[in-house]
């Protein structure tokens, strides 16, 4: 991993495939350990609150742990974990800020892409009269959609390391640490979005496998029927097992993302040890 991150004191930014590559080889390096942490997160899921706070304050351990890993200087999981839980409700906030501004702004471009998509129908039906629905239809729809599908990205990748400033900085707060990912990314919107595609595309096949397909089942089947039940059950399995194994990809890509936003924006600002002469143990 030398060769991606410099040699000691010296960070070298990262290209888009780089960055992806970085997150594997990290997941791939601790897999025992990150899925672990990942099992017990989605555990945590179940207890409403206090639960889904952990679950976010596990999220960021992996990240922090991940982190440690990139700059040289790991930390045990009970080390790191002393770091982490006094931030727990922390954590919880940056994810419901996230999370609830996603929403809203979900809804806000569902608005504008219906109207645009209204105007597109009345202008092109003029034009092209009442024997072109299906094409109008199909075109409003997909003007929508990439309205949708371009604002969210836009600014998921401005929040999408919102929770490592959290675990990995000192004297930082949630709704800090949300701003300080809406600071680090501001120049690399689009980069980012190359890196959130190719990371989607890797992951893809897993989650097709686990989530989609019992998904597609369920379509066909008649809900209440026992068989329904059964498909039901093992696409909540699914799903959870789905989970487990990618939370710890893309905490990990995050970690290496808010170390190349921060190589980007601050130069030198981080401090490194001596870079063993092997990849990670």
């Amino acid at each position: 991993m030398s060769e991606n991150f410099g040699s000691s004191g010296q960070i070298q930014p990262l290209s888009i495939g780089n960055v992806v590559s970085a997150a594997v080889r990290l997941y791939r390096s601790h897999l025992k350990t990150y899925l672990n942490l990942a099992a017990i997160a989605h555990l945590w899921v179940l207890v409403p609150v206090y639960g889904w706070a952990k679950y976010a304050a596990i999220s960021g351990l992996i990240s922090r742990l991940a982190f440690g890993e990139l700059i040289y200087q790991p930390e045990g999981v009970q080390t790191a974990s002393s770091h982490i839980n006094p931030r727990l409700w922390s954590f919880l906030r940056v994810a419901f800020q996230v999370g609830i501004s996603l929403a809203l702004i979900y809804l806000g471009l569902a608005i504008v892409g219906g109207v645009v998509a209204g105007l597109i129908g009345v202008v092109l039906g003029g034009i092209l009269g009442s024997s072109s629905v299906i094409v109008i239809t199909t075109l409003a729809i997909i003007v929508t959609a990439g309205i949708i599908l371009l604002g969210l990205t836009w600014f998921y990748s401005r929040w999408i390391v919102a929770e490592v400033p959290l675990a990995v900085e000192e004297n930082i707060n949630g709704g800090e640490s949300v701003a300080r990912s809406w600071e680090l990314t501001k120049a690399s919107v689009f980069r980012i979005q190359g890196v959130v595609l190719v990371a989607f595309i890797v992951t893809l096949p897993l989650v097709f496998v686990l989530n989609y397909i019992p998904n597609l089942f369920l379509i066909r089947l008649e809900p209440g029927t026992a068989i329904y039940s059964i498909v039901y059950l093992i696409s909540v399995i699914g799903s959870l097992i789905g989970g487990v194994l990618i939370m710890p990809f893309w905490q990990s890509l995050k970690a290496v993302l808010y170390l190349d936003l921060r190589s980007r924006r601050e130069g030198l600002g981080l401090q490194l040890r001596e870079p063993p002469s092997q990849d990670f143990r």
